[in-house]
């Protein structure tokens, strides 16, 4: 996946931006406060429909209007071009692909696959389980977009299940039962079926940036512990009853990190949980690249957290799947390892894009 153009509108303190990004690595450098990730979070809100930043439309719009608008022309490795655009304000959007209406925002992601690696990506280590399912769904998702549907199938069944749980009413619970069972064991199945490529690269990317982290093992939990959903959900009922809510199922799963009989998650230090957070990152980027085609890769800030030899192999392992790469930074220095001709650098100030 390429990005050809990409066009901002009064997004934070970028009142117009147009960019022709190049093929390799695209290089953005500024003091802090330029403006240089506010780029990388307009890709991602192009195909993820919210920010990485924050939850709140309106810390998003700039000063010009009551609205930031993103456009983007993408070509995918076989030569197919899509175009996607988006405008939103505090309490609306529309946004189209290929001229058609968005009836989602999260339809706009089977057409733009990318991997994240930011300040706070720490966070998919020592952060709660939500953020692990939403790391797994995200490379799921790209292999199998049927796996959205299913995944809205499921989620609608245990929302309605609550609901009947808390009314107290037990023949309703039974009778969602069934949809929630087969939605949920699908969503379990996809799962498991990636999980089986990713988690291997995941602990090749690991032994690259850790050594001591090299034979770290990789679990997968379902969200439930008898061997049937059904079972699970009838052993839970009475519990379920009392809480109000499900208390098993996909929606509770998670991923373990165990060394030998330790679960490691509780015990690394930040700089660690970044390590492993990046590897796990990496591997989702080679999976996709393995599975459908190379993601956009964006880098922000990565600089001020790696050294120089943990910077040159994320990088370098990033390009050696011909993956395009947007990278932030205060500086260039710390890329100088990059051949220039695979490098185009951008000076961001003041939220202009200016001459190196």
């Amino acid at each position: 996946m390429q990005v050809q153009v990409l066009s901002i509108e009064n997004l934070r303190n970028i009142r117009a931006m147009q960019l022709q990004p190049g093929t390799s690595v695209n290089l953005f450098y500024g003091a802090n406060g330029a403006g240089k990730t506010s780029i990388i979070e307009a890709l991602v809100v192009l195909a993820k429909g919210r920010s990485f930043r924050s939850g709140n439309i309106s810390s998003l719009i700039g000063p010009e209007s009551s609205a930031f608008t993103l456009h983007s022309q993408l070509r995918t490795a076989d030569g197919t071009e899509h175009r996607i655009g988006l405008r939103r304000e505090p309490q609306a959007w529309t946004g189209r692909v290929d001229g058609a209406d968005l009836k989602q925002l999260s339809d706009a992601a089977k057409y733009f696959p990318l991997v994240l690696v930011e300040p706070t990506s720490h966070l998919l280590i020592s952060g709660g389980p939500e953020l692990r399912r939403r790391f797994l769904d995200w490379g799921v998702f790209h292999v199998k977009h049927e796996f959205l549907g299913t995944w809205r199938r499921y989620s609608r069944a245990v929302k309605q299940r609550n609901a009947a749980l808390r009314s107290g009413d037990v023949s309703l619970v039974k009778a969602i039962d069934p949809e929630l069972i087969r939605s949920g064991i699908a969503v379990h199945m996809a799962r498991v079926e990636v999980t089986e490529t990713l988690f291997p690269r995941a602990r090749s990317c690991i032994g690259a940036l850790n050594a001591q982290l090299a034979d770290l093992e990789i679990r997968y939990q379902s969200g439930w512990r008898t061997e049937e959903l059904a079972e699970a959900l009838e052993a839970s009922l009475s519990k379920d009853l009392e809480r109000g809510f499900t208390s098993v199922g996909p929606h509770r799963a998670d991923i373990q990190l165990r060394l030998g009989q330790r679960v490691v998650r509780d015990r690394l230090s930040r700089g660690e949980q970044k390590l492993l957070a990046t590897a796990l990152l990496l591997a989702q980027a080679e999976f996709l690249h393995g599975e459908e085609q190379a993601p956009v890769f964006l880098l922000d800030d990565l600089a001020s957290e790696f050294d120089q030899q943990h910077l040159q192999v994320v990088t370098e392992r990033a390009l050696s799947l011909g993956a395009q790469l947007f990278v932030t930074g205060t500086e260039a220095k710390p890329y100088a390892f990059i051949d220039p001709s695979q490098c185009t650098m951008f000076h961001v100030k003041q939220g202009q894009i200016e001459a190196p």
